[in-house]
């Protein structure tokens, strides 16, 4: 099934979101990571047509979506987008999934605004993940590594799955559609935002990186954490004292998986979050 485009505007930049299912279905609106794009959730969007409309965000700086000239590339700057798009759509009543740096605009939204959510999925964040560890340490390695372009399509294939050794063929072909572009010159460019999204993550001052531990402890919505079984960014220890923190959240790991979880492991991801969606639709209005 083909997606709808559509397009709204949040601190004067024009973003583009797509969409699947039928209009009156209830919503799911999906955040990408870092260096992702709204097409990445494609593979986990159709199988959940047609009950569910699914909604995903080329969040600024990527995908089609404009640039910040500012380069706010930060969590209050996301969570207002995502309020232009919900007000844009006139959702009443949603659920909301992220991942990585998706989950962590979603745990910021969902605190703030928990009338709109009827429930919400997390994939592969948590409080101070972003901060350190090895996958954080991993991430900013790569940022500064990041050649700003490339001599061919198969070269920069090549960097991707240099980089992303687990993830499924689809995947890769996906990212290398969706993030890269050719130039009039033959050279093949980043599509997002490669200069101003990596100085916003290397160079963070510490009011603009958020604590997620109250808005963890906030929420008052069914939450699923899906977490990659080998993720070097999401420790077991921090989801288990999420789940402390707040019975409200179910943990699952996702085996043969790491931080890109619904890449690596694109059925067991699926099943998880579809026995989710399941058990919790009876509560949720359209």
């Amino acid at each position: 099934m083909d997606a709808e485009v559509q397009w709204i505007t949040s601190d004067g930049l024009k973003l583009r979101l797509v969409a699947w299912g039928p209009r009156e279905a209830p919503a799911i609106v999906m955040l990408h990571g870092l260096r992702s794009y709204a097409y990445t959730w494609e593979p986990v969007a159709l199988p959940l047509l047609p009950h569910w409309r699914v909604i995903a965000l080329d969040q600024r700086g990527r995908g089609h979506s404009d640039w910040d000239p500012q380069r706010n590339y930060f969590a209050d700057a996301y969570v207002r987008d995502l309020e232009a798009l919900v007000d844009g759509l006139s959702l009443q009543r949603f659920v909301l999934a992220g991942h990585s740096m998706g989950g962590a605009n979603a745990l910021v939204y969902a605190s703030r605004h928990p009338e709109r959510l009827s429930a919400l999925v997390v994939e592969d964040i948590g409080p101070g993940a972003s901060a350190g560890g090895r996958g954080a340490d991993r991430i900013k390695r790569e940022l500064r590594e990041t050649p700003s372009s490339f001599a061919s399509w198969e070269e920069a294939t090549a960097f991707w799955r240099k980089i992303r050794p687990d993830v499924s063929a689809a995947a890769l072909q996906s990212r290398a559609t969706h993030s890269l572009k050719q130039e009039k010159s033959g050279r093949i460019v980043w599509r997002y935002d490669a200069e101003g999204i990596t100085e916003a993550r290397l160079s963070a001052r510490p009011e603009q990186v958020v604590d997620l531990w109250p808005h963890v402890e906030a929420l008052n919505i069914p939450t699923l954490l899906i977490r990659g079984a080998n993720s070097d960014f999401l420790t077991a220890d921090i989801a288990r004292e999420m789940c402390r923190r707040n019975p409200r959240i179910l943990w699952r790991d996702i085996p043969s998986s790491t931080h890109y979880v619904h890449d690596d492991n694109l059925p067991e991801f699926n099943f998880i979050l579809q026995q989710f969606l399941e058990e919790i639709r009876p509560q949720i209005r359209s």
